[in-house]
């Protein structure tokens, strides 16, 4: 098991300021660990998103109840349905009433990657590149992790889905870009991944 040896991140991590905890997200492990399997990534690609002044966040137009888990304290789990097709999972950041949190992209597979390729493509792999696409996109990630619906408000310092602690990623290995898939906000840099890793959803 990778993740034996490792400790959780605290609650205190995720209620710093948004771009801190987008850009330390990146080289953490997210683990789901529920119905006995072990599913467990390095987090390599985020995207962060603050109502107060981004139109592309959800928490924008203040709060419904799709969005309220944004504006709780940071360090629960913000799950949402998208494009009527799949599921995103958010790190919801801050302190209460902020209405931020960071979007989980991609991750790299450590534990669990036989159940992630099942759940993804309900078959082996055919070829290198559905290794790479197996975790590099945020529905893809939910898919091959199985979090849906339920995980909505996931306490993250609790026993089903957490983040590890790993070193900081150097700041001259994260790259910041223009965020995917929005239409408003979208000369902000706020998308982070860790550079010349393979598992990202596009350069």
């Amino acid at each position: 098991m990778i993740t034996s040896e490792l400790q959780k991140l605290p609650g205190k991590f995720y209620t710093r300021s948004l771009i801190t905890v987008a850009k330390e997200l990146l080289g953490k492990i997210l683990v789901k660990n529920t119905d006995g399997i072990l599913y467990s990534g390095i987090i390599t690609e985020v995207e962060a998103y603050d109502g107060l002044t981004d139109e592309a966040s959800h928490s924008f137009r203040g709060v419904t109840p799709r969005n309220k888990i944004m504006f709780g304290v940071g360090g629960y789990f913000y799950v949402y349905f998208t494009y009527g097709t799949h599921f995103c999972c958010n790190v919801v950041t801050g302190t209460e009433g902020t209405g931020t949190a960071v979007l989980i992209r991609a991750v790299q597979p450590l534990d669990g990657i036989e159940h992630m390729i099942s759940n993804r493509y309900g078959r082996e792999l055919k070829n290198e590149k559905e290794k790479y696409n197996l975790t590099n996109g945020p529905g893809k990630v939910c898919k091959a992790f199985s979090i849906g619906r339920e995980h909505y408000g996931e306490d993250l310092t609790g026993n089903k889905i957490y983040i590890l602690k790993r070193p900081r990623v150097r700041e001259d290995k994260i790259v910041s870009t223009r965020r995917i898939g929005i239409t408003r906000s979208v000369d902000l840099l706020w998308r982070f991944y860790i550079k010349d890793n393979p598992y990202i959803s596009g350069k």
